[in-house]
């Protein structure tokens, strides 16, 4: 071997055909070795690939430690194969300015074929630590994930806490009731100053509040004994509960349940401070705006109408902002940021930004849903996103957030969960429909949440 040409030609070889320099060198015994160990892990991956569903995905992540020490080992192994290939083609019989040619080549080579199984290794050891932040160490799979049940109700909730803030406020409630074996999903939204809330009988907060959730009124007027104020309340008073702490998120799950007549299974908090974090991570969100917004204290701030990119803190300030306006018009601005995010977030955005977007979620996200059920509930995800989705809004006029009507809120949520999974007329795609009461026409608590509800208030290109 003289022609520098000839070294640096099978180096690169070596680099998508393992074995291939050590074949050419005589080393054929090893050359084949490496060859067919190369080929039946090609083999493998592509019948991984071509079986792999959202039940894979899920089970991956049960794997994060294992995958990680695997791309570890393949990123050495691949980086020794370099290496090694080099070696055996002598490339010590070459002039000394091409030994060294050939050897920055090789090291090269030997990087950028390690590269992608270092990045793995990364991207799986960082997943995991994040995922232990939020649901913990798994306690080990779940037998039946389902336990016979037909449908899985998660509340999901944002809420404001911060370093300068005292206690947590939940300025979003939305319950998501999705059918495990068909991934239709009822959207339920409550809204956050809803008065005189009910707690089922036979709690602590239904003895302390037989009539309704009321308190004192507070300096200026202030009213902190709305739906938001709940968790808060349950966790600044564990002699309600014979002095157990932090009850607050168990206390939210029963009363919503109670309100909607259905069981909550679980819950998930995001801190909407930290979902400013995800924004910016991800490179913003491109919103149509269809009228100024105003926020701020002293109503500095403006969000300004028009289609632009908003980074985190102007598509924040975009959702929560009451400034001349109302709680129910901040609900569906809000409807609209989140329908924006999942829209424009694919997997090649997530995996460029991969650790900003790992990074900004410390500590923003509080959960009960077991570790566990992870592998069940990303299948159950993937199924819901072509699913049916019903979304209902619990706003006036279906109702009157001072007298609630709580028989007719069950009435409404009870049948939107039997007209949940019927076919509509026309089916061309997945679509969204909507549930009205039979005594009044469909208003904006009962709306699609589809392109045509966006352009009502906004719109997520």
């Amino acid at each position: 071997m003289k022609k520098p040409a000839g070294v640096i030609g099978w180096l690169a070889l070596s680099a998508v055909l393992p074995g291939a320099a050590h074949l050419r060198a005589g080393w054929t015994r090893t050359g084949l070795a490496l060859l067919g160990t190369y080929l039946g892990i090609v083999l493998t991956g592509l019948a991984i690939v071509t079986r792999a569903d959202a039940g894979l995905a899920g089970r991956a992540l049960s794997w994060l430690t294992a995958i990680s020490v695997v791309a570890w080992a393949a990123a050495l192994a691949w980086f020794a194969l370099i290496v090694h290939s080099f070696v055996v083609l002598k490339p010590w019989r070459l002039p000394m300015r091409w030994q060294i040619v050939t050897g920055a080549t090789a090291g090269f080579l030997a990087i950028v074929t390690a590269l992608p199984f270092a990045v793995t290794a990364q991207y799986a050891s960082v997943s995991q630590r994040t995922l232990e932040r939020v649901f913990g160490i798994s306690s080990g799979p779940i037998g039946d994930p389902w336990a016979g049940r037909d449908r899985v109700n998660v509340l999901l909730l944002g809420g404001d806490w911060d370093q300068n803030r005292i206690g947590i406020r939940t300025d979003s409630v939305n319950v998501a009731s999705v059918n495990v074996k068909t991934g239709d999903t009822v959207l339920f939204s409550l809204p956050r100053n809803l008065e005189d809330v009910r707690f089922p009988p036979g709690t602590p907060m239904h003895s302390r509040f037989p009539d309704g959730f009321r308190l004192p009124v507070g300096p200026g007027g202030a009213r902190e004994d709305l739906l938001f104020s709940v968790w808060e309340y349950a966790n600044q008073h564990p002699e309600l509960f014979g002095g157990r702490q932090n009850m607050g998120a168990q206390t939210l799950k029963e009363t919503v349940g109670y309100t909607l007549g259905l069981k909550i299974d679980w819950y998930t908090l995001v801190n909407i401070w930290g979902f400013a974090r995800i924004i910016d991570a991800l490179g913003g969100l491109v919103i149509t705006v269809d009228r100024d917004v105003v926020f701020g204290r002293y109503n500095e701030g403006l969000v300004r109408a028009g289609t632009r990119r908003l980074d985190g803190a102007q598509a924040l300030w975009f959702a929560r902002s009451r400034t001349f306006s109302d709680d129910f018009t901040r609900m569906r601005r809000q409807r609209c940021v989140f329908n924006a995010l999942i829209s424009q977030t694919d997997p090649a955005k997530v995996l460029t930004r991969f650790n900003r977007i790992a990074q900004a979620t410390e500590g923003m996200i509080q959960t009960d849903v077991p570790r566990g059920m992870l592998e069940h509930l990303v299948p159950l995800a993937a199924k819901a996103k072509n699913a049916q989705l019903t979304s209902v809004q619990f706003i006036p006029p279906l109702i009157h957030t001072g007298y609630p009507d709580w028989d007719l809120i069950r009435d409404v949520a009870a049948r939107a969960l039997k007209k949940s999974g019927q076919p509509p007329a026309k089916t061309p795609k997945p679509t969204v429909t909507a549930v009205a009461t039979p005594t009044m026409p469909a208003t904006p608590a009962a709306t699609p949440t589809g392109p045509e509800q966006l352009k009502e208030g906004c719109d997520g290109i």
